[in-house]
């Protein structure tokens, strides 16, 4: 984005919510382990941990930044207690 007084913006631009959103549990499962066939799995996970989702409707819905925010989270929560 460009300020006309300013110049341009430095700061990052958020992602498109269109790109950024995945709807339904095929979706954040192809996202997630690259197979639509492994919704239980996602379901699971929704049921059973923070995955951060929320639902439209009874539709699951996710945004990819913030699960890949939340699986950077769990690596570093990992790898802080196997050292």
């Amino acid at each position: 984005m460009t300020d006309l007084i300013n110049g341009p913006s430095l700061v990052p631009a958020e992602p498109c919510l269109a790109d950024d959103l995945l709807r339904g549990a095929e979706e954040i499962a192809e996202f997630m382990f690259n197979d639509r066939r492994l919704t239980r799995r996602v379901y699971h996970i929704a049921a059973t941990s923070r995955l951060p989702h929320f639902k439209l409707g009874a539709l699951l819905c996710a945004r990819k930044s913030k699960l890949m925010r939340w699986i950077e989270e769990q690596e570093a929560r990992n790898s802080e207690g196997a050292g």
